[in-house]
Order: C-alpha cells, then structure tokens, then sequence
C-alpha cells in the first residue's frame, strides 16, 4: 500500500515513498517552505535570547 499525505505547503495529495521532495509535493513547495522559515514566517515560541546573554566559553567547538 503506497503511503499517501498532503504536502504541508499547498496541501496536494502526494506519496512519500519515490519522492524525493518529502514531504512536499515538488521542490517548489519545498523551497517556498524554506523561504518561510529563512524569513522568520515561521518560529519557535519562546523567549528572545539576546547574543550579549551568551558566554562563547559555553561553546567551545565555535572558538577553534
């Protein structure tokens, strides 16, 4: 049985298995829902974290 969803950005029918867009329809809703999040359409709620709030010493993988 061929799984069937609705790709999240233009709500078609489509299938996951041989798409290689999943689990959008085509690259083009693909890209359009990574423009969304690029942009700041979409976020993740919580409060803002100031960069002035981080200490670098808590990441030492960034100072190498």
């Amino acid at each position: 049985m061929v799984k069937q969803l609705k790709c999240p950005t233009c709500k078609k029918v489509t299938t996951w298995e041989n798409n290689p867009f999943r689990p959008f329809c085509c690259e083009r809703c693909k890209l359009i829902d990574l423009g969304k999040w690029a942009d700041g359409s979409y976020q993740v709620p919580g409060e803002p974290v100031s960069t002035h709030d981080l200490n670098p010493e808590d990441f030492p993988e960034l100072l190498n």
